[in-house]
């Protein structure tokens, strides 16, 4: 018997190849189809953590379930995630909702769909109902997977879709890369980067749109968020060019009867999470970490009161107009806009 077999096989050995086995496989990737809808899932074991993202629509957040037997929720576990319940309503209803959509080349509303780039204006060929182009191109595209990674501190998922000029409104060529990493203790990191694939620069801006639900009404959830001011909006929510004093949610408040289809400047340098949503009735919250990248915040809350959406933005609505965060992107350049989301239980 050789020295490697008798360790195995003693009991200090059997504990220390069993603990790396544990730690090894701590994080865990799995492919599945669910109502339609084909799903890759990234779990924590030690935590029951997972996340679901769905490649062939946008490459959007499916799920964050986590374990919160206060909320309700089915075998103790909760997603946070307000989600579409099949395909057949995805199909349907996404080019109205945008929930947890990628909002790329640019987030929220141009006016007309209409804007004017280095002395020539540009017409968007789809517009919203109220008559603005909305929340970018992408929200529905199939990302192709590049890799999948696991490791004993985290799960990793690549996918990026190439935009082709599909768009005459964008006539330009780039790549959306996304990764999502799924971190211990419930720590969501999602990275965009956008490469401009074009032979000459391009304005571009980055969002994300996801719906937050915490189990019951939004009336009865606590919201906190840093902001520097409020960005004014006109009756259509487009931008006016001022920014107003804003500090309703400077500290944790009841959300009541509040109203909100809004965008903020975060303030910078952050020691602690630029917003978060708490239900006091069952111990979830959800934190943000935004980085520099994203110094917008748009919070919307929906009529059915039952989620927020929270979504972290590198430019103001219209910034191909008003130029608030627009990026100009060399040929050949890349950007990288970064966001991490911690769900916990109290």
């Amino acid at each position: 018997m050789d020295n490697w077999t008798k360790f195995s096989k003693s009991p200090i050995g059997r504990n220390i190849l069993q603990e790396l086995y544990l730690d090894i496989m701590n994080f865990l990737i799995r492919h599945l189809e669910e109502n339609g809808l084909r799903l890759i899932v990234l779990r924590e074991e030690s935590t029951a953590t997972e996340i679901a993202i769905l490649p062939d629509h946008g490459a959007s957040l499916h799920a964050f379930t986590v374990r919160a037997p206060k909320a309700g929720g089915s075998a103790g576990r909760f997603n946070v995630i307000d989600n579409y319940h099949d395909r057949d309503q995805l199909e349907k209803i996404v080019d109205r909702s945008y929930k947890s959509s990628k909002l790329s080349p640019w987030p929220c509303r141009i006016p007309d769909g209409k804007y004017v780039f280095e002395g020539k204006t540009y017409q968007f060929k789809r517009l919203f109902p109220d008559g603005t182009a909305i929340h970018g191109l992408l929200y529905n595209k199939p990302f192709t997977v590049l890799e999948e990674t696991t490791d004993g501190a985290s799960a990793s998922l690549a996918m990026e879709y190439r935009y082709n000029r599909e768009d005459e409104g964008y006539p330009f060529d780039y790549a959306c890369g996304v990764r999502y990493i799924l971190h211990p203790d419930s720590m969501l990191e999602v990275v965009t980067t956008v490469t401009n694939l074009d032979n000459k620069v391009i304005p571009i801006a980055d969002g994300w749109h996801p719906y937050f639900q915490l189990g019951g009404k939004a009336d009865d959830w606590q919201m906190q968020f840093y902001a520097s001011a409020m960005v004014e909006f006109d009756a259509k929510l487009i931008p006016t060019g001022k920014l107003l004093q804003y500090d309703v949610f400077d500290t944790p408040k009841r959300m009541g009867d509040t109203f909100l289809d809004n965008c903020f400047v975060l303030k910078q340098q952050l020691v602690s999470a630029a917003c978060e949503l708490f239900n006091p009735d069952n111990g979830l919250r959800v934190s943000f970490y935004p980085d520099d990248s994203y110094p917008y915040l748009q919070v919307y809350t929906p009529d059915s009161r039952q989620s927020i959406a929270v979504e972290n933005l590198s430019g103001a609505p219209d910034c191909f107009n008003n130029k608030m965060g627009l990026t100009l992107l060399e040929s050949g350049r890349s950007q990288i806009f970064t966001t991490r989301y911690k769900v916990s239980v109290e």
